[in-house]
């Protein structure tokens, strides 16, 4: 395993101990030195850190409180702590437990079971990160799922709230997908689906934004600090891009034009405002574009409860 690519293990010992868990562990991961005190913390909270080794006995560190504190803020509470220490101090195992260790290395060291134990924790570690991962992706479309959207729409409220800025959302759902589905088939619909769902990604790719399957034949996008305005420009954009990226997937086939359409909202939100209201009005925006005649979009300004339909380039 190359040095860039080995997992980053994060230690708090005095030296001779932070020497022989190097010696055991450098083959394989890179050992990073904390400093003293709480430095553990600081440095754990940086990023890139796969698993911490702090020694209970160290001067000026009691690994207890730092343990604790790193399972209490979200940057560092996934990482695994291993605390070190010696045979003799085995009394200490369930106190340590009791604030969140993963394991416990006992001095001297036994390089074979360092390796071992350090290994199992990071292997865990990656493991619960792609569970994780795997629960909050439509697996389909490769999108956001619901729960997703619904814990990010949440935020992005009160961020929004707190700044009094403009929070904008769209429903968008894919034309005629039961039509595609009977003619072609429903690997052909799912193709439709996965298409759709990267033009959309392409078209909303700020930091905040995020785009999420909806329902079956629908998607959502959160579209923080977006104003009416430029929310019915964006509608346009994303309409445009749904019906060219289709039309390349097609590859000159004789299949019907794929299109959407969107309902959306423009809010600042606030205590006369709801989350729960702003999905209805994007919903209604919806059902007015499709009795319109689809491929169209309609926006809601909830503030001035302006409406204006936005037609594809």
């Amino acid at each position: 395993m190359s040095a860039a690519a080995a997992p980053r293990v994060l230690i708090a010992a005095d030296r001779m101990a932070l020497t022989a868990v190097r010696q055991a562990l450098e083959d394989e991961f890179e050992v990073v030195a904390a400093g003293p005190g709480l430095d553990a913390f600081d440095q754990a909270a940086t990023g890139g850190i796969a698993c911490i080794i702090l020694d209970l006995k160290l001067r000026g560190l009691d690994g207890f409180d730092v343990c604790r504190r790193l399972k209490t803020e979200p940057r560092t509470a996934s990482i695994p702590v291993v605390f070190l220490t010696s045979v003799n101090d085995r009394v200490d195992e369930a106190s340590g437990f009791e604030v969140g260790a993963a394991d416990y290395l006992w001095l001297p060291i036994k390089p074979l079971l360092v390796r071992a134990r350090v290994r199992t924790q990071v292997e865990l570690k990656k493991l619960r990160e792609r569970l994780e991962q795997l629960a909050l992706v439509d697996p389909l479309t490769g999108v956001a799922n619901r729960a997703r959207f619904d814990t990010a729409l949440e935020s992005e409220w009160r961020r929004m709230a707190r700044a009094r800025r403009w929070l904008s959302i769209a429903v968008v759902d894919v034309d005629y997908l039961k039509r595609i589905i009977e003619r072609q088939g429903q690997p052909a619909g799912d193709e439709r689906l996965k298409t759709i769902a990267g033009s959309l990604a392409r078209s909303a790719r700020r930091a905040g934004d995020l785009v999420a399957r909806f329902s079956a034949e629908e998607f959502a996008i959160i579209l923080p600090e977006i104003e009416p305005q430029m929310m019915q420009g964006m509608m346009r954009v994303v309409m445009t891009g749904v019906v060219a990226d289709a039309a390349r997937a097609d590859a000159g086939q004789r299949i019907d034009p794929v299109t959407v359409s969107i309902g959306a909202v423009s809010v600042v939100p606030g205590r006369e405002k709801t989350i729960a209201g702003a999905l209805a009005g994007a919903d209604r925006s919806l059902g007015e574009a499709r009795r319109a005649g689809r491929d169209r979009g309609v926006h809601l300004d909830l503030g001035s409860l302006a409406k204006t339909v936005v037609l594809r380039a």
